[in-house]
C-alpha cells in the first residue's frame, strides 16, 4: 500500500466516526461550534498519533478517549451553558424587555444530521434522539464534567462500566459511584422528553402543518389553539422567556409584530421538528433569516417554541439559504 493510499485509508476510518463523536461532544459541551471544534481537535490528534495506536482497544474506543479528554480540558474553564428557563422565571408581558447575554451563556441548537448517526436498531435510535433534546442536554450541564462523561457513556452509548473505567483511567467502583450521583442530580431536574415520533405520526404532521399556517398567517387565535396552556417561548440571546397563551400571543403582536407575513421552512434539530424562520425583508423583496425555531410537542400540543436568533451562525450550520424569494411558499 502506498503512503498516499495508507493516508487516505486512515482519513476515511477516522472520518467514519465524526458524527457520533460530534454527538458525544455536543452533549458534553452544549455548544454546536465547540463540539465541532472538539471533534476536529480529536481527529487531528488521532491522525498525528495513529502510528502509536497499538490496537489494544478498538479504534472507536481510542477516539472516544481522546474526545473525552479534549472535552474535559475545554470544560475546565467552568462555563455552563443554559436555556433562558434555567436562569430566571417567566417574564410577564408587561415587564418584557430584550436583554441579550453573551453567546457563551446559551445552550445551542444542533442539526440532527451532524449528531445522530444512522443506526438500524429503533430503540438505540430513540435513545440517541432523546439524549440530544434541549432539555436533556441542558440538564447534563448541571453535572460535573467527569460525571457528565460517565452518564453519557453508560446511559446513552451503553458502554460497560469496565470500558468507561478504562477510558477514564479509574476503577469500576468509581464509575458506578459517579453514575449514581449523576442520576440523582438529573432526577431533580426536568428532563422530560417531548413525545415527538420519528418519523412524525399523522397527528403530529397535521399539528405542525396547522402551526405553519397559523404562524405564516399571523393568526394568534389559531396559533394559541395549538399551544399547551403552559407552553413556553424562548429567544436566545435574550434572557426573556414567556409562558402561556396570553403572554406569547401578546409578545408576538407587540415586540414581534415585524414577523407578520413570515415564512417557515422545515428542518430538524435536537431530535425534534424545527423551522427556519424568515421574516419579510425590510429593505426589499423576499424574506431574510430571523430564527431557527426548535419545536417541542407533547400530548398533541406544542409545548415549546425555542427561537434561536443568531442567524449568521445558525443558518450556515443548518445549510439554510440566506434569502427567500418573494414567491417562496
Amino acid at each position: 500500500m502506498s503512503d498516499q493510499t495508507a493516508t487516505a485509508d486512515v482519513d476515511s476510518r477516522l472520518e467514519g466516526h465524526r458524527v457520533e463523536l460530534t454527538g458525544f461532544c455536543y452533549r458534553m459541551l452544549g455548544s454546536a461550534f465547540e463540539a465541532e471544534d472538539a471533534v476536529q481537535d480529536t481527529l487531528v490528534r488521532a491522525w498525528r498519533n495513529f502510528e502509536k495506536f497499538e490496537g489494544r482497544s478498538s479504534l472507536r474506543s481510542w477516539l472516544y478517549r481522546i474526545a473525552t479528554n479534549v472535552c474535559l480540558d475545554m470544560l475546565n474553564a467552568g462555563n455552563k451553558r443554559a436555556r433562558p428557563v434555567d436562569l430566571t422565571g417567566p417574564t410577564p408581558l408587561a415587564q418584557a424587555a430584550l436583554n441579550p447575554l453573551p453567546e457563551n451563556t446559551w445552550l445551542e441548537p444542533m442539526p440532527d444530521g451532524r449528531i445522530l448517526p444512522s443506526v438500524a436498531d429503533p430503540a438505540e435510535a430513540a435513545v440517541a434522539r432523546e439524549s440530544v433534546r434541549l432539555a436533556f442536554v441542558a440538564a447534563l450541564q448541571h453535572l460535573p464534567p467527569k460525571q457528565r462523561a460517565v452518564l453519557i457513556l453508560r446511559e446513552v452509548l451503553a458502554w460497560r462500566a469496565s470500558e468507561v473505567a478504562e477510558l477514564l483511567d479509574t476503577s469500576v467502583a468509581s464509575v458506578n459511584s459517579a453514575l449514581q450521583r449523576a442520576r440523582a442530580t438529573l432526577s431533580d431536574r426536568d428532563t422530560t422528553a417531548p413525545d415527538t415520533a420519528n418519523p412524525l405520526d399523522d397527528e403530529q404532521r397535521k399539528l405542525l402543518d396547522r402551526y405553519v399556517a397559523a404562524f405564516e398567517g399571523y393568526d394568534m387565535a389559531a396559533l394559541t389553539a395549538l399551544l399547551h396552556e403552559d407552553a413556553v417561548m424562548t429567544m436566545p440571546p435574550f434572557d426573556l422567556w414567556l409562558r402561556g397563551h396570553d403572554d406569547i400571543s401578546g409578545f408576538m403582536l407587540s415586540f414581534g409584530a415585524s414577523c407578520a407575513g413570515s415564512r417557515l421552512v422545515a428542518t430538524e434539530a435536537n431530535g425534534t421538528p424545527a423551522f427556519a424562520h424568515y421574516k419579510p425583508n425590510p429593505d426589499g423583496p423576499g424574506f431574510v433569516p430571523w430564527a431557527v425555531q426548535v419545536i417541542d410537542i407533547s400530548d398533541g400540543a406544542i409545548t415549546g417554541m425555542h427561537c434561536f436568533l443568531d442567524t449568521p451562525r445558525w443558518f450556515p450550520l443548518f445549510g439554510l439559504p440566506d434569502h427567500l424569494e418573494a414567491d417562496a411558499s
